[in-house]
């Protein structure tokens, strides 16, 4: 049995992690809700912008100058995975899950012949990846001095994959991030980037989702060729709010958690340091008594 100086270093430091972890989730709750507001923000206009575009490239897509962002090149041999995680750990199975995501699609494509390469965007991610596919990782962003995500970060990742793409080293470019439902759930998700994906389907080429018919100025395939990389931007910086609010709301969730068994840790500790301090006491009384007869 360990010695009531040991069980009272313990104790103290048990108590000292749940003042941590009681302050980290206190931090992560603030944080929260202004990334959950810019996440939110951030969907409708996204959403709009594809639907426009879906709208516009349906008469693009089968030309022949239609905009190489949007036909890619023909071909899907070598695949850009862009694995967006945190910089930072304590927050539950926040990065594990995106990872674990990337590293099934990694799996597929090699099996399908496919060439990967991946493009980490924040260290938590490269640091998991590069036990298996050290080798696939071409570059990483670092965001760790970035104190809140903006559209600047995003403008400079999507450079990188464009400039990545005129220079024909991939085919197809996806991104891989948390898409954040609640503090509780966070659902991994993916989104094509290279070639756009854009939605639209229902909506011939000049028509509106509602039935109303548009007449664009400039035309539309010039329209397209300004729009589509400022809606690659638009979708790596709605996948980075997305992982903000994700972000911290896996870590609150994971600090209410290792507050609540610190506390649990602390309630059987005391338990055992009673009892101990007890026998102890019992054993010396016994020890006087005993003493005292033998007298």
């Amino acid at each position: 049995m360990p010695s009531l100086k040991s069980l009272r270093i313990r104790i103290n430091s048990v108590k000292s992690t749940q003042k941590i972890t009681k302050a980290m989730k206190m931090v992560a709750a603030s944080k929260l809700r202004r990334a959950q507001e810019a996440a939110e923000a951030a969907r409708p206009y996204a959403e709009r912008m594809g639907a426009m575009l879906g709208a516009l490239a349906s008469g693009q897509a089968g030309q022949d100058n239609a905009p190489r962002l949007l036909v890619g090149t023909g071909k899907s041999d070598v695949h850009l995975l862009v694995v967006a995680t945190a910089e930072r750990g304590l927050c539950g199975a926040f990065n594990s899950s995106i990872v674990k995501l990337a590293r099934r699609q990694i799996e597929e494509l090699t099996a399908q012949g496919k060439t990967v390469k991946i493009l980490c965007v924040g260290k938590k991610g490269r640091d998991q990846l590069r036990r298996d596919h050290a080798s696939k990782i071409v570059d990483t962003v670092d965001l760790s001095k970035v104190r809140r995500i903006g559209f600047t970060e995003a403008q400079e990742i999507t450079d990188r994959v464009v400039a990545m793409f005129e220079a024909g080293e991939f085919d197809v470019a996806t991104i891989f991030f948390n898409n954040f439902v609640s503090v509780i759930s966070q659902v991994p998700s993916t989104t094509q980037l290279i070639p756009a994906q854009v939605g639209g389907e229902a909506a011939g080429a000049g028509e509106a989702a509602g039935g109303a018919i548009y007449e664009y100025e400039p035309e539309e395939g010039e329209i397209l060729e300004k729009l589509l990389p400022r809606n690659l931007s638009v979708q790596v910086y709605r996948a980075l709010l997305e992982n903000a609010a994700s972000e911290q709301g896996a870590r609150m969730s994971a600090m209410d958690n290792a507050t609540r068994n610190a506390g649990e840790m602390i309630k059987k500790l005391t338990t055992v340091y009673n009892r101990s301090r007890q026998a102890q006491i019992t054993k010396e009384l016994i020890e006087i008594i005993s003493g005292a007869e033998a007298v």
